[in-house]
């Protein structure tokens, strides 16, 4: 549950701002798309391989964005 202390004077603009942002902060809804759908351990760690390759090749020049 994400609180939000608002001071007497704030706007409610403001404090549904500072909650929009807790709330992508705390990756709630990506957590829950991710339990959506099964996904196979051996695809997650395909997946993970595939992004360290990918980082790895930016990161040394062979790819540019």
């Amino acid at each position: 549950m994400l609180i939000v202390d608002s001071k007497d004077c704030e706007n409610i603009d403001k404090a549904l701002k500072k909650y929009k942002k807790k709330y992508e902060k705390s990756k709630t809804l990506l957590q829950l798309r991710e339990r959506q759908t099964f996904t196979k351990p051996s695809v997650k760690r395909r997946n993970q391989i595939l992004k360290a390759i990918y980082k790895q090749k930016i990161s040394s020049g062979k790819i540019e964005l």
